[in-house]
């Protein structure tokens, strides 16, 4: 499995004009190869490196691998949209491989324009543990006046595992997250700072000048980081609860969940505000890392479903914390209801799909977990 490292670097002011004065060249060469690449419809490295090669080394003070890594990175932007010209900002990520490229004892070394450069790398203790994991390319970024080098890494997956049991998830507003185990993540807190952003997102837009437009820039960027920092402490804590309970994950399929899903006006900022589909997809890796199995299923009335007699109606859901069925009188918090209704219809998925592996010989055993059988029949 394949994971992004982003180690920070501390050049000195001297590198750090090596380093943008080889980022403006790289990527002023990237705009120079996608014209040629576009006016000549020549998409792939083979066939435009004969067209380019020697233009970039006269003009653009690139090393060799450099001119290489330049038109391959645009080549790469081409194979999204071949119909539209690729522009490159001059600010732009710089490609880097082994052969430009090298570390020893928390020190790069890296080619520049000027020449080869040592820079010191700061890394976390989570870094450090990893970083021998590296594997292929690396970019040179700039955010924020900060220079940061993205390295990819080449985790190996463990062995998925058979599991137990399930655990359900729900994903919801004023409860983030509700597990069928009956953990739960208030969104008190987290909707609290989501209002504090939108107010001041509302009166930068109001003024429209210049500075405000840089501010809300800024803003956005600091929210969705804020977001994505919750997104990780979540999806931890609930793969290390997989773990520990030897279980599998069940998620709700999200696809077109905005356009089933109506809400009032005034809520519509809850709802669209927070990134439940980025925090699934760290769960699916965290989890995929750990061999933990995640199944996605039908979210479907599953809010409105009785957990214990399976009885489904509109009016079971008396508020948004309040669940009573209407049939058997069965109480308790909605959300933790929902989540129940997700692990079964996890666990009945996961029973079907075992019975199909099973069918087509793709798999031995035909030993089904006591704990599975258990909770289907539930």
């Amino acid at each position: 499995m394949k994971t992004i490292l982003k180690i920070k670097l501390n050049p000195s002011e001297l590198h750090k004009t090596y380093l943008l004065d080889t980022m403006n060249y790289f990527n002023s060469a990237c705009n120079f190869i996608s014209n040629i690449a576009f006016n000549l419809k020549k998409f792939t490295v083979y066939s435009l490196h004969k067209h380019v090669y020697n233009d970039i080394r006269l003009n653009f003070n690139l090393s060799a691998q450099l001119a290489c890594r330049a038109i391959s990175k645009v080549c790469d932007s081409y194979k999204i949209n071949r119909k539209v010209l690729a522009k490159f900002s001059l600010l732009g990520s710089v490609v880097y491989d082994d052969r430009i490229l090298s570390f020893k004892n928390q020190i790069l070394s890296i080619c520049t324009t000027s020449g080869r450069i040592k820079v010191p790398m700061v890394f976390a203790d989570f870094q450090s543990q990893n970083f021998h994991l590296r594997k292929g390319q690396a970019d040179l970024v700039l955010i924020k006046n900060q220079f940061y080098l993205y390295v990819t890494l080449d985790v190996k997956e463990k062995p998925l595992a058979q599991p137990k049991n399930f655990i359900g998830i729900d994903l919801g507003i004023v409860n983030l997250l509700t597990d069928s185990l009956g953990n739960q993540v208030a969104g008190e807190i987290i909707e609290k700072i989501r209002l504090k952003y939108l107010n001041l997102r509302r009166g930068l837009q109001k003024c429209g000048s210049k500075n405000a437009k840089r501010r809300l820039k800024k803003i956005g960027n600091r929210e969705a980081e804020f977001r994505k920092q919750v997104n990780h402490v979540i999806s931890k804590e609930l793969v290390k609860r997989a773990k520990d309970t030897e279980s599998g994950i069940a998620l709700e399929i999200l696809k077109y969940i905005r356009s089933r899903i109506t809400v009032r006006k005034q809520d519509r900022g809850k709802h669209n505000g927070w990134a439940f589909a980025q925090l699934q997809q760290f769960i699916e890796y965290k989890a995929k890392k750990e061999g933990i199995l995640v199944i996605y299923v039908d979210p479907r009335n599953s809010s409105r479903e009785c957990s214990k007699c399976g009885y489904i109606a509109k009016r079971n859901r008396k508020s948004q914390s309040e669940f009573e069925c209407k049939k058997c009188k069965h109480k308790e918090n909605a959300d933790y209801n929902a989540a129940k209704n997700i692990k079964k219809r996890g666990v009945i998925q996961f029973e079907k799909t075992e019975i199909e592996r099973i069918k087509f010989g793709e798999m031995v055993s035909i030993n089904m977990p006591i704990a599975v059988h258990e909770a289907v029949q539930m």
